[in-house]
């Protein structure tokens, strides 16, 4: 029950905000504000403060306008404050996560009369490895012997003039104080290549082993989470601590609130998070660059004792690993029919799909060879590391310096991660799935291997439901989910099923501010050509699209694939493909940029692009005032795990296109007509080019659910 105390001090930051931003308060925020206080803050607990009652989960659709993050930052920061608990608000996007923490947070705490700190938290990749700077800087760019000797594992890295430059800068700046290591916070944008060279990953740092954990970026931004009320950081980041227990880099989920924005994305991060692949030929090379470069370690370094027996264990074992993967390889190029199926970016993606997860047994025993010898290599190399961190720590008996071993940490650490990412694979690839649950999806895929093509092994889950549910939703103090497309044709029901929502959930959706239907036109013309005939569908829209755009200065146009995109504007007169800017062409932002500059100048510019330019793509005022939608985004049919939950489905009972691919694209639809209204002020026309909205009852379904623009159906 929320206290009398609590919701006044909420009420009071609210009115104190709006009074010293000199705004006047919007239904749907103050909607937000109570439905999140009210969950949050009226959790029962035991005596210890742990919540002693069933899972406290809150779902709000909130759309754009709203002002979400003021909305729940007022109500769970001093939610939170007061059970004794930290607030982890977590986005999907870097763009999201860095104008929380630049923009809305210090906003708040400036108007708000509330008290608190927070801090940015991100993965150790974003930080430079003051050790691996060191030597980089060493006699110009020296390596020792035994980076050289694991080149392929990225370790002998050479470094040009300009890149010795941007080394000694870096440097420089740390020694000054007028850097934190952040990549973020560097002046200019850092190439990947130039800042992979000064980073390091979990398996390869050496911790406090480290000469230079005193300074480690690293380490200095983790120690500044342990002191703050709210910490910012992605979906990513809280998976990757749950996968570990939970509490290990971030607050222990027990005492902590959490806030998922962009909460839409967090069953397929979910998903992509406890997936697995390996490419079968890339991995045999690289089992032979272990042997011959262990070999060679043992040749240059007499290592007696149980150090040397383990590391003499090795080469053999990778040469059998690599005799069974040219044998796995084999057996799946005879057994693989790689037909071309294109996902909805429009990339050709040959692959083979095994029907409800189910791998033929001559594939599942040389599969489980290879789990097999993967667990011992990985049984090795964990071994050599502990001995490894025994002689960092100065124990004897080992047989190396404590240099010796720091140097070598992060090389075996490398091998290790690489040892067991494909012991996990096999392990999924093997696994007998209940039959009470959903099986695991499993397929092969054509990769491109350099000179030679590869074939790539994956298995992933096709729900993450039960994995939310067990390490987040029963054991965090309370959650809070939000986006402006929560709902899928007016319903919670599908992110309940993908995330594995408790059945206590309280759900809310709240108004938009924006006049929808004062302030756009929903268009739905009859082309005559039915979408799912793509060849007429193209052509009806080559012939149509620059009546239908007419004099709009800033127009998107959306395609769920690459080849109707390339073909429209393939079809298009030569003066109006000079007004297109196709995604792809440019990245994403240069095209983004460009476009608005041509719009700025008075000229009129319309963008072609994929999915990822129907979500998180923001253009107000007369950069969009027209959005055209080839047709009803539904998810490319071949895609393996999609396919596997489809199966799933039916064989229980359902019907697959009315549970998943119906509700999927009518959230993808809300997206596109999202790109729409940025602010209030704007306004503007959506175009839909297929007829199949009107004419099938599931598109009469997916038409109710959009917003209520005003309509103009043909």
């Amino acid at each position: 029950m929320l206290s009398n105390e609590l919701k006044t001090q909420i009420q009071g930051a609210y009115s104190r905000f709006l009074e010293a931003k000199e705004l006047k308060p919007r239904y749907g925020q103050r909607l937000m504000i109570a439905e999140v206080a009210k969950v949050l803050g009226g959790i029962e607990v035991d005596e210890e403060g742990r919540r002693s009652a069933e899972p406290a989960v809150v779902a709000v659709e909130a759309g754009t306008g709203t002002g979400k993050t003021v909305a729940y930052s007022l109500a769970a920061i001093p939610a939170a404050k007061a059970a004794g608990k930290r607030l982890v608000i977590a986005t999907a996007t870097v763009a999201l996560q860095e104008q929380i923490v630049h923009k809305d947070l210090p906003d708040i705490l400036r108007n708000s009369g509330l008290n608190f700190s927070f801090t940015l938290a991100k993965g150790r990749g974003r930080y430079l490895c003051l050790s691996k700077l060191d030597l980089l800087l060493q006699e110009g760019h020296a390596q020792n012997s035994t980076a050289q000797m694991f080149a392929e594992e990225g370790f002998h890295i050479d470094v040009d003039e300009n890149g010795l430059k941007l080394l000694t800068q870096m440097m420089e700046r740390l020694a000054a104080n007028r850097w934190d290591g952040d990549r973020d916070s560097w002046s200019e944008a850092i190439e990947d290549a130039d800042w992979a060279r000064v980073t390091t990953d979990h398996s390869q740092c050496t911790n406090r082993h480290c000469a230079n954990f005193q300074q480690c970026a690293f380490y200095k931004a983790r120690e500044g989470m342990t002191k703050v009320d709210v910490i910012v950081t992605n979906h990513d980041m809280v998976l990757a601590d749950l996968a570990l227990g939970g509490g290990v880099v971030l607050p222990d989920p027990r005492d902590t609130l959490y806030v998922f924005d962009e909460a839409h994305h967090l069953p397929d991060k979910a998903i992509n998070h406890f997936a697995h692949g390996t490419r079968l030929r890339a991995t045999a090379e690289w089992l032979g660059q272990v042997e011959k470069n262990l070999t060679k370690l043992l040749a240059q370094h007499a290592m007696p004792g149980e150090m040397g027996r383990l590391i003499g264990a090795v080469p053999e074992l990778a040469r059998e690993l690599r005799t069974q993967q040219q044998f796995m390889f084999s057996a799946c190029e005879e057994l693989a029919d790689f037909r071309g199926g294109e996902d909805v970016e429009g990339r050709d993606r040959p692959r083979h799909r095994f029907v409800g997860g189910v791998v033929p047994e001559h594939l599942i025993e040389l599969a489980s060879e290879l789990k097999k010898g993967f667990a011992q290599l990985n049984d090795l190399f964990t071994r050599l590391a502990e001995m490894l961190k025994e002689a960092m720590d100065g124990e004897a008996g080992v047989g190396l310096s404590n240099l010796q071993a720091e140097e070598w940490y992060p090389l075996f650490g490398s091998l290790l991660t690489r040892a067991q990412g494909n012991w996990e694979l096999w392990c999924a690839f093997t696994a007998e799935d209940p039959q009470d649950r959903p099986p695991m999806a499993r397929w092969l895929s054509l990769a491109d291997g350099g000179a030679a093509f590869d074939i790539e092994v994956n298995a992933s889950p096709i729900l993450a439901a039960d994995t939310l549910r067990r390490s987040l939703w029963n054991v965090a103090h309370g959650a809070l989910l939000t986006s402006a497309t929560l709902t899928a044709l007016g319903s919670f029901d599908r992110l309940c099923m993908r995330a594995g929502l408790p059945k206590n959930l309280v759900a809310a959706v709240v108004p938009s501010p924006f006049l929808h239907a004062a302030s756009g036109v929903l268009r739905v013309p009859d082309l005559q050509a039915d979408p799912r005939d793509a060849q007429a569908h193209t052509a009806a829209i080559v012939r149509a699209l620059p009546g239908i755009i007419g004099s709009a200065r800033g127009t998107l146009v959306l395609f769920a694939s690459r080849k109707q995109m390339q073909g429209v504007f393939d079809g298009l007169e030569r003066e109006w493909r000079q007004r297109v800017l196709i995604q792809g062409s440019l990245s994403k932002q240069a095209t983004l940029s460009k476009h608005k500059s041509r719009v700025d100048d008075g000229e009129p510019s319309v963008l072609f692009g994929l999915a990822s330019f129907a979500e998180g793509v923001d253009l107000p005022g007369a950069y969009c005032e027209h959005v055209v939608i080839a047709k009803i985004p539904f998810a490319v049919p071949d895609d393996p795990v999609e396919a596997a939950l489809s199966e799933w489905i039916e064989a229980r009972g359902g019907n697959p296109f009315m549970e998943i691919s119906v509700p999927d694209a009518s959230l993808r639809l809300i997206q596109a007509c999202g790109r729409l209204l940025r602010t209030e002020a704007d306004r503007g026309i959506i175009t839909v080019l297929d007829r199949r909205l009107v004419t099938q009852r599931y598109g009469k379904a997916i038409l109710n659910a959009l917003p209520p623009f005003r309509r103009e159906i043909a």
